[in-house]
């Protein structure tokens, strides 16, 4: 069975276990177990294994909104950014609009949710390494199988911390022996990140032990983006080189392979997080219910819910010239041709220029074939296109011919599907490496790193075509000749970044790490209040954007060992 994260069948582990009475905290307290309760033997650890598993979805099995802690982050990291709007009707959700305007409080329920499920997660980790603990010391474990269990349990409680900090920042890093009169609130969390992917660097196997389990290579690529967020390129730089000299990860021939359902888990795929539909579970709880209202509102996927609409920012960003390069300073001077103003009835003419084909594999726009399901219908397919603009995203859709194995018939929406997330994936380990290579000099070797991922966006596969085998817009990619001096690099390399990861949810953290958000920001804002009624009312980004608000809740849980960012 594809989903190896199950709610129903980790209910009795989870309940043997003592947690603390501050549960929205998540902090466990006292957790051991009792040496006579329960055998401490691989299989009883696999059920808590499994338990820590789970919460990768962002899905509480009490009042957690899936949405709000989608893993997808599409709105911490794609609705913040100038990657995306959030969408829908304005008051629909509204809850979002200040997460697009950068510009949270401390009693957002998104962020109160997305909070208690990560930390939900951290505290099911935390349980589970002190079952392996007390297994390793009394015999019931094998040394092999306690370092392999205990490998994924720390990646897993590194992800969930990693997720958070990039969010928040000023977050409490929790282990296993924190009670519930001490705290370490304010300890270096990225020194703890470090920690726990390098134990998990250090003993987990190459091959993972379940599908979609962490191994090796995926903890070395955690650690390397661990320290990238620090700017720590010496210290990312051999982690990235073992990921790409392993042998076990390449790029796939075709873009759209990352996102489909009969090529997930391919070797472009380092860590995504699994769902499954039709397995029996009620509303198929194991499918992807934090992406649903990025669907379509209208036309043959979905009725719901329209939200996570591209920019059209994003969308020129895909230009090329004549040579099949970038525009990297003039790609947002002119629009691409979009039918805001065009009546469904009437006809229209889609853009005539260049464009990178990975546009029409990221972005469904009106007269350009849509995954099977006919020409995309444009704003007739948009819940409001005044707001949200004449696009929406693909990336998280099914295809037509995998609608009947990838979408629910048992939930109330067939958005709810079976489609992994990639959390990462190979291209990114690509363009980590040409980011290390900017910094220390080595252009040849950025160069060679971006072309390697725009050479994969010029294969003939990679040509969005009408039935006929005519393709369906001026494509034109094309490598780079050379990279005349590291200013111009890096920013080859962000931009290309931007490109390749177009919507899934990593745009606003990158600006961050960068140090471009505000700027970058600001300068989105002041082009596309033009174009979006709804943004003339953002107040513009500062650097107290670049972190979200700590929800009030948590601080007031903590007793004030939790404080709020500056800022707030």
């Amino acid at each position: 069975m594809k989903k190896m994260y199950k709610y129903l069948s980790i209910l009795v582990a989870i309940s043997m276990v003592t947690m603390g009475c501050e549960e929205d905290l998540n902090v466990p307290i006292e957790g051991q177990i009792a040496g006579n309760s329960v055998p401490l033997n691989s299989t009883f650890i696999e059920t808590q294994v499994v338990s820590a598993y789970a919460l990768l979805d962002g899905f509480r099995p009490d009042t957690g909104n899936a949405i709000a802690s989608s893993p997808s982050n599409w709105t911490y990291g794609g609705v913040t950014s100038d990657n995306a709007y959030k969408g829908s009707e304005p008051n629909d959700a509204a809850v979002i609009t200040p997460i697009e305007f950068g510009n949270t409080t401390s009693v957002n329920g998104y962020l109160d949710g997305k909070w208690k499920a990560l930390y939900e997660g951290v505290a099911r980790t935390n349980i589970t390494l002190l079952s392996i603990a007390q297994g390793r010391e009394s015999g019931d474990l094998s040394e092999a199988e306690a370092n392999q269990a205990e490998g994924e349990m720390r990646f897993l409680r590194a992800h969930y911390h990693f997720d958070a900090k990039q969010i928040w920042n000023n977050i409490p890093y929790i282990t296993e022996d924190i009670t519930e009169s001490t705290t370490n609130v304010g300890v270096d969390s990225w020194s703890a990140i470090e920690a726990d992917f390098q134990y998990a660097v250090d003993n987990l196997n190459e091959d993972p032990t379940r599908t979609g389990g962490a191994t090796k290579a995926a903890a070395q690529a955690y650690l390397a983006k661990t320290h990238l967020f620090q700017s720590d390129y010496a210290a990312a730089k051999p982690l990235l080189d073992a990921v790409i000299n392993s042998g076990k990860h390449s790029l796939n021939g075709r873009f759209r392979d990352n996102f489909d359902l009969a090529t997930e888990n391919s070797p472009e795929a380092i860590f995504s997080i699994q769902y499954s539909v039709g397995d029996g579970t009620p509303q198929d709880r194991n499918g992807n219910w934090g992406d649903i209202l990025q669907f379509h509102h209208r036309g043959p996927v979905s009725s719901c819910c329209g939200f996570y609409q591209p920019s059209q920012n994003l969308v020129n960003a895909f230009k090329t010239d004549a040579s099949g390069l970038p525009l990297l300073d003039t790609f947002n001077a002119t629009d691409v041709t979009n039918d805001e103003s065009v009546a469904a009835s009437d006809p229209f003419t889609p853009y005539t220029g260049q464009l990178d084909p990975r546009l029409d594999w990221t972005v469904a726009r009106r007269g350009i074939p849509f995954l099977g399901y006919g020409e995309f219908a444009g704003v007739a397919w948009v819940r409001d296109p005044s707001n949200g603009g004449p696009y929406n995203q693909i990336k998280q859709v099914f295809s037509a011919a995998e609608r009947d194995n990838a979408s629910s018939t048992a939930a109330w929406t067939p958005a709810v599907n079976g489609l992994n997330t990639n959390i990462i994936r190979y291209a990114q380990v690509l363009l980590w490496r040409a980011e290390v290579a900017v910094d220390e000099g080595d252009l040849a070797k950025a160069l060679s790193l971006v072309n390697e991922v725009r050479n994969r966006a010029a294969l003939p596969d990679n040509v969005v075509r009408f039935d006929n085998g005519v393709p369906a817009a001026n494509y034109n990619v094309q490598p780079y000749s050379t990279f005349p001096d590291a200013a111009f690099a890096l920013k080859a390399v962000k931009f290309e970044t931007r490109l390749e990861l177009a919507l899934e949810g990593h745009r606003y953290f990158d600006l961050v790490r960068w140090g471009d958000a505000v700027q970058v920001m600001n300068a989105y804002l002041d082009a596309e209040k033009t174009k979006r009624v709804h943004l003339q009312a953002a107040p513009g980004f500062t650097e107290t954007s670049n972190y979200f608000a700590i929800p009030q809740a948590i601080i007031d849980l903590s007793g004030g060992l939790i404080e709020q960012n500056p800022g707030y």
